[in-house]
């Protein structure tokens, strides 16, 4: 799509305010050739929340995070551990729209940048711990690692995205992958490979752009379980919105289970009528310790001002800290370059191959064959109340 709006064609959604930046911003997307994600958005499109945060919403049901260790077969926790990711999609893709009436740009993390959190232990499902480090800037790779010890859980993985403008819409690519280790109680230990699925964001022309999940993810286990998840918007499967069919096949490659519905609402299996998934209910938030406590690098803090001029509609404040913020974090790599350093990581260490990977991708002919991945060195700070490490 070429064409670009007039200010007369921007929808009600923009506040009158900011109607000729929104359309300027509009007119560089449609005719900017590389990746979008280096585009600086007019303030009142942005969300108070730095993409930093982002892996909170993988445990925000921190219950079903842990009932994966209660499975007793491998088809059991291989559906637990399906239920449980297509649990965590709502508040990663729909939040926004929820909350604060569309979908907001996340702050732009910067590099080493952290986020620490814990879901404190409830009903005996253990304390679930989360550590996240933005490893870079350019492009913007946010790694994480969140494990449950007490239910010999550990997931820990990579996001970066690759963004384009296509057919009126921005296209985003998520480059990264999960890996899933759940302790059994044999001794052994059983994997997974979870992959990501690419976005559209619609609704630009309007001022009130939404997110739609597209194409294809798997979930691959170490026991030969395999889910193919596949994502269509409006017109496709059930014609509505945030759709999605997983099929889940055994170690022969025969099909088992087929879950359908709408990955925001509820979903069934084919093979009962009751829900498979159901996030309609309330969500937990991640606990963080009070702003004062925290380190500067940790992202509720570093980003104090900036969020909260955005929160109270004063975007001339937000984007004077933004660009202060920003402007330092120039500089600190101009004075690294100068001085033949280079920015240490903290919690992870970046290696070229993941072997997992590449073994558990063969079973859906992972597109590239490998990938690299950001290693946790299990050196987080202690959480909540009872004080267990990560």
């Amino acid at each position: 799509m070429t064409d670009t709006p007039s200010n007369e064609q921007v929808g009600e959604a923009v506040p009158s305010a900011q109607r000729s930046s929104w359309t300027s911003f509009l007119k560089s997307i449609a005719s900017f050739s590389g990746d979008l994600s280096s585009m600086t958005a007019p303030p009142f499109i942005l969300s108070p929340v730095s993409l930093t945060e982002f892996p909170a919403y993988w445990c925000e049901r921190p219950e079903l995070f842990a009932a994966i260790a209660d499975g007793k077969t491998p088809e059991e926790r291989h559906l637990a551990v399906l239920k449980w990711f297509i649990s965590t999609l709502k508040g990663q893709y729909t939040s926004r729209n929820e909350s604060m009436g569309s979908e907001k740009k996340p702050l732009n993390p910067v590099l080493g940048e952290l986020f620490y959190g814990y879901w404190p232990d409830t009903n005996g499902r253990g304390q679930t711990n989360l550590v996240v480090e933005q490893v870079s800037h350019h492009p913007p790779i946010t790694a994480y690692y969140i494990s449950n010890p007490s239910k010999g859980l550990a997931l820990q993985g990579h996001n970066a995205q690759k963004t384009s403008f296509s057919g009126g819409s921005i296209i985003v690519k998520q480059i990264g992958h999960a890996s899933l280790t759940v302790d059994l109680p044999d001794g052994n230990k059983e994997e997974y490979i979870i992959t990501l699925p690419r976005l559209r964001i619609d609704g630009l022309w309007y001022g009130s752009p939404y997110i739609e999940l597209a194409e294809t993810s798997w979930i691959s286990s170490s026991s030969g379980w395999l889910s193919t998840i596949e994502y269509k918007g409006k017109g496709y499967f059930s014609g509505k919105t945030h759709s999605f069919k997983a099929t889940v096949t055994a170690q022969n490659g025969a099909q088992v289970h087929v879950i359908e519905g709408q990955w925001h609402t509820t979903s069934k299996s084919t093979k009962s009528s009751a829900n498979f998934t159901d996030v309609t209910g309330p969500k937990e938030e991640v606990t963080v310790q009070p702003i004062d406590a925290q380190d500067e690098w940790e992202s509720r803090k570093l980003w104090g001002k900036v969020a909260a001029g955005i929160r109270g509609g004063d975007f001339e404040t937000a984007s004077r800290e933004k660009s202060k913020i920003e402007n330092e974090q120039r500089q600190r790599r101009k004075d690294e370059v100068a001085a033949g350093t280079k920015w240490e990581l903290k919690h992870f260490v970046h290696v070229d191959e993941d072997p997992l990977y590449e073994r558990l991708g063969k079973a859906f002919k992972a597109s590239p064959p490998t990938e690299d991945m950001y290693v946790f060195q299990n050196n987080a700070p202690t959480f909540g109340p009872s004080a267990s490490s990560a």
